[in-house]
């Protein structure tokens, strides 16, 4: 699938889970798109729980969901903290309203349910939030990736592979429309 031309929001912060993060970036940036990392602040450093560092381009406030095709956020610990940013559920609303292709993997549900854009969805995730996802009104699943509508979940790291392949062609299918 090819996504040259399309940027893609990915969303950071302390503690992101490595694998969770980089895998897709990378597999998004492969398939052609532009992945921009925005966390609490600009040009900052943030470590993952296993220390791989990166450096986010843009603060959460400073971006806007109309320039994106698509929204990422990986699992780990940050989405805990990410989800308490005022700019971090505006834009996952966003995203959400317009129907723009939204991926989240393990803890990253989390986001989505303080977002309030569960409700009337299937999704996974680790087994850990499902509760939380529940009641947010999704309907839970223990399977590698689900795609409902415009929303990918993944569970773990282990099932990266088929989570990345199933967004990249939700990405694809959105460009296309």
């Amino acid at each position: 699938m090819e996504l040259k031309g399309y940027k893609v929001l990915a969303f950071v912060d302390e503690e992101f889970e490595d694998l969770e993060m980089w895998y897709p970036v990378l597999r998004l940036r492969e398939a052609g798109a532009e992945v921009h990392l925005a966390g609490p602040k600009a040009n900052q450093v943030y470590h993952g729980k296993y220390g791989v560092p990166l450096t986010t381009v843009y603060a959460l406030d400073e971006v806007k969901s109309e320039d994106y095709i698509g929204l990422y956020v990986p699992g780990g610990w940050a989405p805990d903290k990410l989800r308490r940013y005022a700019s971090v559920l505006r834009l996952t609303r966003e995203f959400h309203e317009a129907q723009k292709p939204i991926a989240h993997i393990c803890h990253a549900g989390w986001v989505l349910a303080s977002a309030k854009i569960c409700q009337g969805y299937t999704m996974t995730s680790t087994p850990g939030i499902r509760d939380d996802l529940e009641n947010a009104g999704a309907t839970w699943v223990d399977e590698e990736v689900v795609v409902d509508r415009h929303i990918v979940s993944g569970r773990r790291p282990p099932d990266l592979p088929a989570f990345t392949k199933a967004f990249v062609d939700v990405l694809a299918s959105f460009s296309q429309k």
